[in-house]
């Protein structure tokens, strides 16, 4: 039946209420009653990988053998109504820039291929130790950065899937797996998400552990989660965090195992400024009556034009590309150099443009970008209040073509420099293609944005 599903959707005459994605806590109930099984599952995603990704291309290794001998130690502990938790024998695949036993670790880049495969990142174990059924790893592009791999949209395969999650991005979209994890240094995680109809969680930063990950700018890279439905996401994002933790210093994730009850917000803040003027004018139409339709049912939306904070926080958001590139260059040199020292014929021309553009910085420079998203932070704390989450758009399109890129991140600036939680809501069509759109709050209101998450997605998807 997934199989089925995966392959109806790959002619670009997408719906969003029925994607073909699929999902897993609503399974639960079936594997406890006995009328379903984590390994009947296993099999089923099994069926649809064998049809789809000969052309979705989402995976770059495979462990097959010890996904199923988890789905069947699942299997067994349903039969007793004793799951280890919510993840346990959910099929999930690991972007490649994290450590997986088993499975080499070779960060889209030939200059690693081979590397590692002797130990567990911190979300991998701790999914394993839930009982979790991890199954491959998935395309991340060159060092998680902007050289594409060879993923393609599981909606129409002459499109990209984004990046740098493609892998994960592709294979939920494709109906392989309803999880996976991604990361996010720029848009990496709520992009891909909005181009392959996926939920994701890109939650505040520091919340989910990266240990055994490889990033190549630590200061703002996260680890996040992408799924089939929002309920997936929140409930392996927060049983990671509870588990694993966040990253050393950081408290985690804030809330409970499973979101409850959806929250109807009273006031959303529209935020479209930075990456605006590069979207195209049927994706603007698009949102605008989005939220034309969010104001109908009630819900007051507030923008620039309506609050000096706003219109002075939505200024100090186009100072992003000022600062950006210069922080994220002088932070990847580091890691990048020692790639480079492997032989230049491994690296790619852009990736080494950025070594060598952050080889030009002087440490103050470096710090000159630090005070300015400081400032950037300080600007956002002066709306506090101002509406029960932040609106926006997760991609300035549909996915373009796979010749062109991997699309512009510029909409997850946002939230990854802001250190915000944000998460994609797959609720639109435009052009034949999935179209995402982003919620925003303060760092740690992950568990509360997810209440509002949930009631939009119940509304426009039922």
């Amino acid at each position: 039946m997934a199989s089925d599903k995966a392959q109806n959707i790959s002619t670009g005459s997408y719906n969003p209420k029925s994607s073909g994605v699929i999902t897993w806590h609503d399974a639960i109930p079936f594997f406890l009653n006995g009328s379903d099984t984590p390994r009947a599952y296993l099999e089923r995603c099994l069926t649809t990988i064998d049809a789809r990704e000969p052309t979705v291309r989402a995976f770059v290794s495979t462990d097959v053998e010890v996904a199923r001998k988890a789905a069947d130690k699942a299997t067994t502990r349903y039969k007793k109504n004793q799951p280890l938790s919510v993840v346990d024998g959910m099929p999930f695949v690991v972007k490649d820039l994290y450590e997986v036993k088993g499975m080499p670790t070779e960060l889209g880049s030939p200059a690693m291929r081979g590397y590692g495969g002797d130990k567990d990142c911190a979300h991998a174990r701790a999914l394993r130790e839930g009982g979790a059924a991890i199954l491959a790893k998935s395309v991340t592009t060159e060092f998680g950065s902007i050289d594409a791999g060879p993923t393609r949209n599981p909606f129409d395969i002459t499109r990209t899937p984004g990046g740098s999650s493609s892998g994960t991005s592709a294979a939920i979209g494709a109906g392989m797996v309803p999880a996976g994890s991604g990361s996010q240094v720029r848009g990496s995680i709520l992009r891909p998400a909005s181009y392959c109809s996926n939920y994701a969680l890109k939650p505040s930063f520091g919340a989910l552990n990266r240990l055994g990950g490889h990033s190549m700018s630590p200061s703002q890279s996260v680890l996040g989660v992408q799924g089939g439905s929002l309920e997936d996401v929140w409930n392996t994002a927060f049983y990671i965090s509870s588990t694993a933790g966040g990253d050393p210093g950081h408290p985690g994730l804030y809330g409970q195992h499973t979101l409850g009850t959806a929250k109807k917000p009273a006031r959303l803040v529209r935020l479209d400024s930075l990456g605006w003027d590069g979207t195209d004018d049927e994706t603007k139409a698009k949102f605008d009556v989005f939220l034309e339709s969010l104001s109908d049912d009630g819900v007051e939306i507030i923008s620039r034009k309506d609050d000096p904070d706003i219109e002075g926080l939505e200024i100090m958001l186009r100072t992003i590309p000022d600062f950006l590139r210069d922080l994220f260059c002088w932070e990847m040199q580091w890691p990048g150099k020692t790639q480079r020292d492997k032989g230049e014929m491994y690296i790619s021309e852009g990736v080494l443009d950025r070594i060598a553009h952050g080889e030009t910085m002087t440490i103050e420079d470096y710090r000159r970008c630090l005070d300015m998203r400081q400032a950037l932070r300080d600007s956002f704390e002066t709306v506090r209040g101002k509406g029960d989450a932040f609106i926006l758009l997760s991609a300035q399109g549909p996915a373009p073509l796979a010749s062109t890129g991997i699309g512009n991140p510029i909409y997850g600036d946002v939230t990854s420099c802001l250190g915000s939680p944000g998460y994609n809501l797959p609720l639109l069509e435009n052009r034949g293609m999935p179209m995402g759109i982003q919620i925003m709050g303060f760092p740690h209101e992950d568990f509360v944005l997810g209440h509002i998450g949930k009631w939009l997605s119940e509304r426009s998807l039922g």
